[in-house]
């Protein structure tokens, strides 16, 4: 056997601390004045912006959006089968980018018992840089697993040398079905609540999963 055509795949996986922390949080009202329940939905809004922007200027915010007010009615109906007076819905949302988990939890536990106030959940991730880096990382790591094996087959057949014809992300080499998998980032984060009286939230993030599959071929001689 004078050469042969090895295909391989090849896998990395690395687990990084996430670096930034979003939380999504949303401020209700309503009420079956739409005038009043507009005015009473930007009055407690006002304050949860006013904690974003001392906190962003403070630094511990590094970045944070605020949605237009939105406005909806319903015409509830009543348990006699009867369409009532209309309710109307307003609402603001925000979202809050932190750098510390701890200033996340603060926050949170601040302003979850003020009126109208929702907290909803959090992404953890890295920054556009770091990420970008892990990535190249991984995916050259990743490599480095398709050409040991791609050695370790050739040499199970009496074959020295291989030399690369071909690399992809997974799925653009092999003929199985299914989308190629690009460099994969998973984030899972977690909230405990104390156990007293007091909503005292703590935002315990796991570590984000970076991981990267690709396919190679190589001429094995």
């Amino acid at each position: 056997m004078s050469e042969v055509t090895v295909t391989v795949r090849g896998e990395h996986e690395r687990r990084v601390a996430p670096e930034r922390a979003t939380i999504r949080v949303s401020v209700r009202s309503e009420g079956p004045e739409r005038t009043v329940v507009v005015e009473h939905v930007m009055r407690l809004a006002d304050p949860v912006r006013r904690s974003i922007t001392e906190r962003a200027d403070a630094g511990s915010i590094v970045d944070w959006t605020s949605t237009r007010l939105s406005v909806r009615a319903e015409r509830p109906w009543s348990n006699d089968g009867k369409r009532l007076a209309p309710v109307f819905y307003a609402s603001v949302d925000f979202t809050a980018t932190f750098a510390e988990a701890s200033e996340l939890s603060i926050w949170a536990s601040d302003i979850s018992p003020w009126d109208g106030v929702e907290v909803g959940g959090v992404e953890w991730h890295l920054t556009p840089e770091t990420r970008t880096q892990v990535e190249q990382e991984v995916a050259a790591e990743a490599v480095g697993v398709a050409v040991t094996r791609a050695q370790a087959y050739a040499g199970a057949l009496g074959l020295e040398q291989v030399t690369p014809i071909e690399i992809a992300d997974a799925g653009l080499i092999s003929m199985a079905q299914g989308s190629a998998e690009a460099p994969l980032m998973k984030a899972r984060g977690g909230i405990a609540f104390a156990a007293d009286a007091g909503p005292v939230m703590e935002y315990e993030p796991d570590e984000i999963v970076i991981s990267a599959t690709v396919e190679a071929r190589f001429l094995a001689r």
